[in-house]
């Protein structure tokens, strides 16, 4: 996911992604456990998307202040 797809969303639509992608990392993680993830790689991707969400939303928080 790109920085700025990011930028364009709603506070709205930042929250539920966010709520999205920490409930993907918990079944990447599970999955890795497991021994069924092919490509353990994507669990840094979905970190990192994670990061550039609560980025957007802590900037728009010290925006709003």
């Amino acid at each position: 996911m790109k920085a700025k797809e990011i930028h364009e969303m709603t506070d709205d639509e930042l929250i539920s992604k966010l709520a999205g992608l920490k409930q993907e990392l918990f079944n990447l993680r599970f999955r890795h456990a497991t021994g069924q993830l092919e490509n353990p790689m994507v669990i840094g991707a979905v970190k990192k998307d994670i990061a550039r969400v609560k980025t957007v939303i802590r900037e728009r928080e010290i925006k709003k202040a």
